[in-house]
């Protein structure tokens, strides 16, 4: 079976989602999305909307909005925030289907296992962005530890991680097996849960804040503290920049948020539409590794 013969669901059109279909559709890939509600019903009538350097743009795509048991895929992405996961994989757990990549956050597995068994592939997407008014402003990473990142529980490197990759390459996506992925995972919950510092009582902070020396202080302190808790528990701490991370100066990490507080794009990833609906994934997030370290 050839890769663009592989049938592809993408469980969820939110905007991790919404960009891997677009870039999966845009080369030629046989990918459906499963999407709900007021997004099925725009995705439907009006394919997937997208801006495109300044310009919106709208691609067709196959939707559906109920996943059948015996409607089945050669690979199930499942692009939702940590605290949906367990409902998505619940509603799947009857399908079919041998592969369930999930891309998203989490402290472990566990749970997961217990509904899908083995055919869980963790992952972790590479692309970021927001959604406004239905329309996806969104981009991948264009570095290697930037990209999608996967790899099985036992490290192995079977033929469903090379079959992964090989659609990954067809779509032209940088990509990372990793043969440690729980540590991947956990060291990058220490690095995403200092975002709560961006959170306001009914929101977001503005910009200006979120640049400002208090919030951006307590943001190095936790990224180092949190880097070293991993260590101390025994967790390699990967990739190499997030390690290399928690060794900077205060200053030096501070610096590096405000620049990226200064780029129109990282501001809405960091404080737009999709860092809002965020919020409730971060805080268990905060919650589970708090819990973590303490046993560790």
């Amino acid at each position: 079976m050839g890769i663009r013969q592989h049938r592809l669901l993408i469980f969820g059109a939110g905007v991790i989602g919404s960009v891997y279909a677009l870039r999966f559709a845009r080369y030629g890939l046989d990918v459906t999305v499963l999407a709900r509600g007021k997004r099925f019903d725009e995705l439907t009538r009006n394919g997937l909307r997208y801006n495109e350097n300044g310009t919106i743009k709208q691609l067709p795509i196959k939707a559906i909005d109920k996943l059948e048991d015996d409607d089945v895929y050669d690979y199930i992405f499942v692009p939702v925030r940590y605290d949906q996961a367990e409902s998505a994989l619940t509603a799947m757990k009857n399908n079919q289907s041998k592969t369930i990549v999930t891309l998203t956050n989490t402290m472990g597995y566990d749970r997961w296992l217990a509904i899908v068994g083995d055919r869980l592939l963790p992952g972790f997407p590479g692309a970021g962005g927001d959604m406004k008014e239905d329309v996806l402003y969104a981009r991948f990473g264009s570095e290697k530890h930037q990209g999608t990142i996967f790899g099985e529980i036992n490290g192995l490197v079977t033929e469903r991680v090379k079959k992964l990759a090989t659609i990954l390459e067809a779509a032209n996506l940088q990509y990372d097996i990793q043969d440690n992925i729980l540590a991947f995972h956990i060291s990058h919950t220490a690095l995403a849960i200092v975002n709560k510092h961006f959170y306001a009582e009914d929101g977001m902070v503005d910009v200006e804040t979120a640049r400002s020396e208090s919030i951006l202080r307590r943001i190095a302190a936790d990224i180092k503290q949190n880097i070293q808790l991993v260590e101390r528990a025994g967790i390699p701490v990967i990739p190499p920049e997030t390690k290399a991370m928690g060794e900077l100066p205060d200053e030096a990490i501070i610096s590096r948020y405000r620049q990226m507080l200064s780029n129109d794009f990282i501001i809405d990833v960091k404080l737009g539409t999709h860092a809002v609906n965020q919020k409730a994934e971060i805080m268990l997030l905060e919650k589970t590794f708090r819990e973590a370290m303490s046993q560790g």
